[in-house]
């Protein structure tokens, strides 16, 4: 999370033209985090000035996030539900944060279609998953699941992969353009997630609506 959380950051302050290194850079920017958990990006992001909402479909994730957000005195607004819930309502977000979760739904292009509804004209979508290429196979897959223990076994489906390149495709669709895009490597010397340029297993990206 950390370094997914300075890639928003530095994101949305260089979009929305603000300074990254003022108190609450992102101060009235609504943001919406889909699918929340129990709150680990949409807490940060409310002490960095953001309007938060946050949107789980299990609802024992939304307890704890509300619980915990009470405890910590922020004002962030949790939902249980799915994107559609508020597509249909006609919430538009400053952005829109998709985080390791495209990869775990059935239907992609129906997920994305909802996402980038939700954004409004001149938004921001940033976004993180893993590419479906052998690598991610082997080490997102199996070394994570089976070898490390990162994950518990099963959670990863690779079938449900997205390329960079499906995602873009998807985006455009819904009148977003893809504008930036990372990989995150693990670096073993210093146990610790990097920034790189090599999205051959997980990256992230930003896309811009028209």
């Amino acid at each position: 999370n950390p370094i997914r959380l300075t890639f928003i950051r530095d994101s949305l302050c260089g979009h929305f033209d603000r300074n990254a290194r003022s108190v609450k850079p992102i101060k009235g920017l609504k943001v919406l985090d889909i699918g929340c958990g129990g709150g680990l990006l949409c807490e940060p992001l409310s002490r960095l000035g953001a309007t938060v909402t946050g949107i789980e479909a299990a609802a024992e994730s939304i307890a704890i996030a509300k619980s915990h957000a009470r405890e910590m005195g922020l004002n962030i607004t949790y939902r249980t539900g799915v994107p559609e819930d508020l597509v249909t309502k006609g919430e538009t977000f400053d952005a829109l944060i998709n985080m390791e979760v495209i990869e775990h739904v059935a239907d992609v292009d129906g997920f994305l279609d909802a996402c980038c509804a939700l954004v409004r004209p001149g938004g921001i979508m940033l976004l993180s998953t893993l590419n479906r290429t052998w690598q991610s196979l082997a080490l997102g897959k199996i070394a994570a699941e089976y070898i490390l223990g990162w994950v518990p076994p099963g959670t990863h489906d690779w079938r449900h992969f997205v390329k960079p390149s499906e995602m873009a495709r998807g985006l455009r669709r819904n009148d977003m353009d893809m504008t930036a895009l990372r990989g995150m490597s693990y670096a073993p010397l210093v146990g610790e997630w990097q920034l790189s340029n090599d999205i051959d297993i997980n990256y992230l990206a930003m896309a811009v609506k028209s």
